[in-house]
């Protein structure tokens, strides 16, 4: 069985090793099709504390690591230093 993946946007990181990814689920409705957005926050684990606040990251399944920790950091696919770069 594969492991699943969530692509994310930190939205906190306050705890130590641990950041809360906001992922937005999006679909069109069943009777009216508009498309509705659903954001699940996941908690997530964050071995270096690398993650900061508006990054981009790629999470993965894992054994559960905590009462509510069951996903862990693949990787920082954009930080938020290099999008204020990109606008500049």
């Amino acid at each position: 069985m594969a492991l699943k993946e969530r692509l994310g946007t930190v939205v906190s990181d306050k705890m130590d090793k641990t950041v809360v990814v906001a992922v937005v689920n999006r679909f069109p409705h069943s009777i009216y099709q508009k498309t509705v957005s659903r954001t699940t926050r996941y908690k997530a684990h964050d071995e270096e504390n690398n993650c900061k606040v508006g990054d981009r990251v790629r999470i993965t399944e894992t054994r559960p690591l905590s009462a509510t920790k069951r996903w862990s950091v693949a990787e920082v696919l954009r930080t938020t230093k290099q999008e204020k770069e990109a606008v500049k």
